[in-house]
């Protein structure tokens, strides 16, 4: 009878324990934003094409994955994403202000003079982003920060 009573505390021991172990597995599941349709590169992420989906913890990388669907959305894809995958941190860009080959205005400011003329970007930029113009006039190549506006407005030395 003792035999029987010690069988059965056992066996309830590895039952608990399994379940202990079970839900500690569960609450380290990490649930991460995923495309839910595939999102070309430039397409900017609208809240409908995410969903989001559990990865086990041990995921290979699972700390330079996007965590938040609030940092997705209204951000624009600088490669494909792929549903269901989850989207590394370096997969998106705020959205571009200003187009590579675009023409610009260009804004140089300096103790109360302002000069203004009109460039090329050279490439693709959002605001605040430091980019290099090529003036229209001169061909000479400078560098600004991307304003919201749209502008250039060149940094000192360029």
């Amino acid at each position: 009878m003792l035999n029987r009573v010690g069988l059965i505390v056992r066996g309830l021991a590895a039952v608990l324990l399994v379940l202990v172990s079970a839900r500690v597995a569960v609450a380290e599941e990490k649930r991460l934003p995923v495309p839910a349709v595939s999102i070309r590169a430039g397409e900017l992420i609208r809240d409908d094409m995410i969903t989001e989906r559990t990865f086990a913890p041990n995921l290979l990388g699972v700390a330079m994955f996007i965590e938040g669907r609030q940092v997705l959305v209204g951000r624009m894809a600088r490669r494909a994403l792929l549903p269901g995958q989850p989207i590394p941190t370096n997969a998106v860009e705020d959205p571009w202000t200003v187009a590579r080959g675009a023409q610009v205005k260009v804004v140089v400011e300096d103790s109360g003079l302002s000069i203004v003329t009109y460039g090329s970007a050279m490439q693709s930029g959002a605001a605040g982003a430091l980019i290099p113009v090529r003036n229209t006039d001169t061909g000479v190549i400078i560098r600004g920060v991307v304003q919201p506006d749209g502008t250039v407005k060149v940094v000192d030395g360029s």
